[in-house]
């Protein structure tokens, strides 16, 4: 199906299925424990063994020697898959580091071995006794110390990016009022409860994985990419996954050591990588220093506006896209943005929830906060001022639905801002400080082919495969719920399979692209099998009208099953975009607001409100939508408070590479979480008239908490997390 021009009324706008809240039709797996994850498929292939992966001592260096006599000599092994003896696996376009291979080490914990047993326990023990002599080399684990001499970042013709509109330099020369400010952002892991995991086993060329990966077809053409083999000898299945937040977006070595270890050791393998190894070997997000100026006239129209952001990588990595809502998000004729990337020799940088306007987002909305207290104006007047219908860079070009005012306005009546104390530092109740601090959020919807395949079968039930996956986000539910609405049928007439590389290909779940662009190829895919009935039944397609799992034509009315009397029905098609992203800009919005206290004597910041108001489209399901919001703020919670990567910087690795070390909130940290969305439809989205909405709920989030801690205190603080450190000696005097 070709998406090139505003939907229309289509079967999904009856909306007796869409939209209404619906608990998950996959809750009772995952509650009883029967969900089938990566480490647990017992079932999948017989006499499996375990691998137990040993991670490289140093950051950056060689491998002298590996002494393995010990380790193939304990009790259990199988075998032990040495770097040594293997080039370095070719990569995927995604993948920066090695993920196995050579005797070159890039960062810490790399997959310098696995050891293979009969036991989980024996081949954990047998790893400790391989002794491996190192060659250490000077590294660079420090951006602060990098960033001055850090070069720009390229774009993909290897020029310097550097975006520019109108004259940002004259225009905030001349403001009447500017702030010129550094924020930073730590380093920051994807702290998913599920770790990487793999099960892998081969059939003559064919090999078999079992795995936790987001994007299914991704996966498929790395794996067999670092495996020397074709494409169509590699399955992947993943149904189930418990969390990834971008850190599974690509292979993996738990990936890699496992196919290639059940293919030399002509045995099943399974391999989860320990959390020590999530932090340091796989991927995290990395440290941003964002430089931001800001020029308004006194009425708070922002004249200028420049961001500049700083991060690090190992070398052929990208860097951290922090500037990228700033291009977009307010009006200004007079726009600077650039990014810099410093060469370090840490693990990974690469995609975490949101990546670009998490961190971003965290500054430029602090930034803003600050402008308006320097203008002595209302933060959400001035964000309203600021609104653009069009953006700003191609002002041609509008925004296909935007309504942040909306957001604002809704948010603010409902948060009881006009009650809030707009001088820093004098709501006290008790001991405490009271702050309030709000932040607006934005994240483009993203548009990309899925296609999925529909079975109806001559009891009237509807299948639907595809090699969707659903991360925690209701995949099942939403796409069930749309095969529903579309065919007919009640919720519970639908079966839905997914995550497997036999299906047909989605858009995978990631950069809250999944949720639309899935269900609008199951749509698809819907329409064409409601074609197929239509023609069976001798039916006019136009005329025909499926409902309550019937059709009704010309006056008479069939089960829908009786389409398939003959055999079942099989239709499969995609959703292909036209140019609609291009000719109109697609984003998402939110309003943050916050209500904080702070602890006039220790510092401690606890959180006491949390509203967020949401512009996304229709909302498929609101019950899985506002756990996804919740959780993202949540996330943003510990990104304003708690989570920071320590890095040793004499030694190359993450210090707290553990769930003890590296703390994210736990249910005492989190109060009320409210969460609204707007009654809305964006046409130009795709059939389904929706957009994402699972990074959006984080977008925005830790700068209103920062702002919250501002106004509770008066002490402005511009370094991630708000830690007691960095603000206990300049909290008010207590009298």
């Amino acid at each position: 199906m070709k998406f090139d021009s505003p939907a229309k009324t289509n079967p999904i706008d009856r909306l007796k299925v869409v939209g209404k809240p619906t608990p998950r039709i996959d809750g009772p797996l995952k509650t009883t424990g029967t969900a089938p994850y990566a480490y647990e498929r017992h079932d999948v292939a017989a006499g499996q063994a375990y691998g137990y992966v040993l991670g490289a001592g140093i950051a950056k260096g060689r491998i002298k020697s590996m002494n393995l006599a010990h380790a193939n000599q304990a009790s259990g092994v199988i075998g032990v898959l040495s770097t040594l003896d293997h080039e370095p696996v070719p990569l995927g376009p995604s993948n920066t580091a090695n993920l196995f291979g050579g005797a070159e080490v890039q960062h810490y914990h790399q997959a310098i071995a696995l050891v293979v047993a009969e036991t989980f326990e024996q081949a954990r023990a047998a790893a400790h006794l391989i002794l491996v002599d190192y060659e250490r080399e000077k590294g660079h684990f420090d951006l602060a110390e990098l960033a001055p001499a850090a070069p720009l970042a390229k774009d993909g013709k290897g020029k310097p990016k550097v975006e520019n509109f109108g004259d940002f330099d004259s225009a905030f020369a001349s403001a009447p009022v500017s702030i010129d400010a550094v924020y930073t952002t730590p380093d920051e892991t994807h702290a998913m409860m599920e770790p990487h995991a793999t099960v892998a086993a081969w059939d003559g060329d064919n090999v078999t994985v079992w795995t936790s990966n987001q994007m299914i077809q991704w996966g498929k053409r790395d794996l067999a990419k670092a495996l020397g083999i074709p494409r169509e000898n590699v399955r992947l299945d993943s149904p189930f996954i418990g969390g990834g937040f971008g850190g599974k977006l690509f292979i993996r070595s738990d990936l890699v050591v496992a196919a290639l270890a059940a293919r030399r050791f002509h045995r099943p393998v399974k391999v989860t990588l320990q959390r020590p190894l999530i932090m340091n070997n796989t991927t995290h997000r990395p440290a941003t220093i964002q430089r931001i100026q800001l020029g308004a006239e006194r009425d708070g129209r922002l004249t200028a506006i420049s961001h500049e952001s700083t991060s690090g990588n190992l070398p052929g990595g990208k860097p951290e896209s922090a500037v990228s809502q700033t291009q977009l998000f307010y009006a200004g004729a007079n726009r600077r943005t650039a990014m810099r990337l410093a060469e370090l020799d840490l693990p990974e940088g690469n995609a975490m929830r949101a990546p670009g306007e998490a961190p971003g987002l965290m500054a430029l909305e602090i930034a803003m906060d600050e402008l308006a207290d320097k203008l002595g104006m209302d933060p959400v007047d001035l964000r309203i001022v600021n609104d653009t219908q069009v953006d700003p860079m191609n002002p041609d070009r509008p925004y296909s639905y935007r309504d942040l005012v909306g957001c604002l306005r809704r948010g603010a009546e409902v948060f009881g801002w006009h009650e809030r104390s707009a001088q820093p530092g004098t709501n006290r109740q008790g001991r405490w400080l009271i702050g309030h601090g709000m932040a607006a959020g934005f994240r483009n919807n993203i548009l990309t082919k899925s296609a999925a395949r529909v079975r109806l079968a001559a009891d009237g039930r509807v299948t639907v495969e595809t090699d969707m996956t659903d991360i925690g986000t209701g995949s099942y539910t939403i796409i069930a719920q749309t095969a529903a609405e579309t065919m007919g049928v009640p919720l519970e007439q639908v079966s839905v399979e997914l995550g497997d590389s036999d299906f047909p290909i989605s858009a995978g779940s990631g950069g809250q692209w999944g949720a639309v662009n899935s269900t609008a190829g199951v749509y698809a895919a819907c329409v064409k099998l409601r074609e197929m009935v239509a023609q069976k039944l001798g039916a006019n397609g136009e005329d025909i009208v499926f409902a309550d799992g019937r059709v009704e034509v010309d006056g008479r009315s069939f089960a829908l099953g009786d389409a398939a009397s003959g055999g079942e029905l099989v239709a499969e098609d995609a959703i292909e975009y036209g140019d609609v992203d291009e000719t109109h800009q697609q984003s998402t919005f939110a309003a943050h607001f916050v209500e904080v206290a702070v602890d006039a004597f220790t510092g401690e910041t606890h959180l006491k409100r949390m509203l967020a108001v949401c512009s996304a489209g229709r909302i498929l399901n609101p019950v899985s939508a506002r756990s996804q919001v919740i959780g993202a703020m949540t996330m943003g919670a510990g990104a304003a408070l708690s989570e920071e990567l320590a890095v040793d910087k004499r030694f190359g690795f993450f210090v707290n590479h553990d769930l003890a070390g590296y703390e994210v909130p736990v249910h005492a940290d989190i109060p009320h979480q409210e969460v609204i969305f707007l009654d809305e439809t964006d046409p130009w989205s795709s059939p389904m008239k929706a957009k994402g909405v699972g990074e959006l709920g984080l977008c925005g989030v830790g700068a209103a908490i920062a702002n919250a801690v501002y106004n509770a205190t008066g002490v402005r603080i511009r370094d991630y997390p708000l830690t007691l450190d960095k603000y206990l000696d300049r909290l008010p005097k207590v009298t």
